[in-house]
């Protein structure tokens, strides 16, 4: 473990070079499976966040005049070496976030996937040639990368949710500054490491990480040549974003809150609907936006279900994320732990009551229990906020009407969830969800050839698919006068 600690950069990463913060201050990396310091790394200021301005701006020009099928193969070594240190990269990202190994590995074979996929959209930005239907001219159409963008990632997913951004950027022909989440800045580091190995060109990814996102995030979009903003992270602070974003009109891309509603029909495949809840609940140890938040359960299944979660929940091992056979590892910070503790409480408050779990461990780590509270009652707290944690609300409905409504009843809208046989069903629920997305009879959405996002309060702007390049694209169009022969 020291080795993988000992090899990742841990300076700032501005035109191509490793560098100290303006004025040499460095914090903290804890692993919050044991509270002890991974390692200090440099705590970049505004002086480094212009600079990368500058790098990202000088850059530019050069990198989108780069022909596509060389930006392509960039990504594609990328992946490649992404899939070679699988194992590395996710001993890294349990050191510094907390999850699982077997967890990890996943997030980096899917990590690696935004970079094989936009290598392959990289050499298919179209556009489009017609005459005018009146006659006389033509219309050329032909697509540009937007320019530089603002890249601020968040702390539970800390490569997937770079290379999700990074990888059409690269392709498109944008250059970049990342600012990486505090909790968990390292596996941003090393990817930037491993870019350069890549052969990405200098200035066209900068990372600055830091303890103030303000200090790195207001002298970028403060200045009008950056052009795109792309932010995955919460509601709050997505709005606030948005005012920034104002005055330079610069694009955005927003990713934020969720509360996913799980809704399970008396006619559904019971072991598959409680597989599903843990898939949809469990993964990231339920720091997900996409983690299903409030499971409503048809009246005549409810006991039962409530029965097979609760079993299925109660086996599942809690640990630090290194220790083989663990499933459950720590939430990131005390602070996160207290949240669950918090609206944990208020539910049983109001009387909810606990089949399995319900409380944190004791001893070092922020450990909370996988937890199933039943006959939540409508006024609860954890039905209304994203809980961010292993905490799964169990409900009741009566009919399919009811249902949606209760799926439907909250400002977020990323993603919903549903259990049924019946095909008819499905389709109409699944397109009355008022959610960017739908998972029918799976508990997992997250698909680097789909559209990422949501609606509402959960943002706009699509990550991954087809759709995910164009939100690094402005569309030109070429008006082109022909004479009569």
């Amino acid at each position: 473990m020291d080795d993988v600690i000992g090899r990742i950069p841990k300076q700032l990463f501005i035109d191509g070079k490793w560098q100290d913060s303006a004025d040499g201050s460095t914090f903290g990396v804890d692993d919050p499976g044991n509270e002890q310091r991974l390692c200090e790394i440099a705590d970049g200021q505004s002086a480094d966040a212009e600079a990368a301005v500058e790098a990202a701006v000088t850059a530019q020009e050069s990198w989108a005049r780069t022909p596509p099928r060389e930006r392509g193969e960039i990504l594609r070594r990328a992946f490649e070496l992404m899939t070679e240190r699988a194992d590395e990269l996710a001993l890294l990202m349990t050191l510094e976030m907390g999850k699982s190994l077997k967890e990890s590995r996943a997030e980096v074979i899917y990590a690696a996937e935004f970079f094989r996929w936009f290598s392959e959209e990289a050499v298919r930005i179209d556009g489009r040639y017609s005459p005018n239907p009146a006659g006389g001219g033509r219309t050329i159409v032909t697509r540009q990368p937007v320019g530089p963008c603002l890249l601020v990632t968040p702390w539970n997913f800390p490569l997937a949710m770079g290379t999700r951004k990074i990888g059409p950027a690269v392709a498109a022909g944008c250059t970049m500054i990342v600012k990486p989440p505090q909790l968990t800045p390292l596996s941003m580091l090393n990817l930037a490491a491993l870019l350069t190995e890549a052969g990405l060109p200098d200035g066209v990814l900068n990372v600055v990480s830091s303890t103030s996102a303000t200090r790195i995030v207001n002298p970028v979009l403060g200045d009008a040549r950056v052009r795109k903003m792309s932010f995955t992270g919460s509601t709050e602070v997505g709005r606030k974003l948005v005012e920034q974003c104002a005055p330079n009109l610069q694009r955005m891309s927003m990713e934020l809150g969720g509360n996913a509603p799980f809704l399970v029909f008396a006619d559904a495949d019971l072991d598959a609907a409680v597989q599903g809840a843990v898939t949809a609940k469990m993964r990231n140890n339920g720091e997900s936006c996409v983690a299903a938040n409030r499971f409503h359960v048809a009246e005549p299944v409810a006991e039962e279900f409530t029965r097979r979660l609760t079993e299925k929940m109660a086996g599942l091992r809690i640990g630090h994320g290194t220790e083989e056979g663990v499933s459950v590892g720590p939430l990131i910070s005390d602070g996160q732990r207290d949240k669950v503790i918090e609206l944990v409480g208020d539910a049983r408050d109001r009387g909810a009551t606990a089949t399995t779990g319900g409380e944190p461990l004791d001893g070092k780590g922020f450990f909370y229990r996988p937890t199933v509270l039943s006959g939540v009652p409508e006024g609860a707290r954890i039905l209304r906020e994203e809980v961010f944690g292993p905490v799964a609300p169990i409900t009741t409905f009566t009919d399919e009407d009811e249902a949606v409504a209760l799926a439907g009843d909250t400002e977020f809208g990323l993603v919903g969830y549903l259990f049924t046989r019946d095909l008819d069903r499905a389709i109409r629920v699944g397109e009355a969800l008022p959610t960017g997305m739908v998972g029918i009879n799976t508990g997992l959405v997250s698909n680097p050839a789909a559209p990422f996002g949501g609606v509402k309060a959960s943002g706009f702007g699509r990550e991954g698919g087809h759709e995910g390049i164009d939100e690094y694209l402005d569309t030109k169009y070429l008006a082109v006068a022909v004479g009569a022969h």
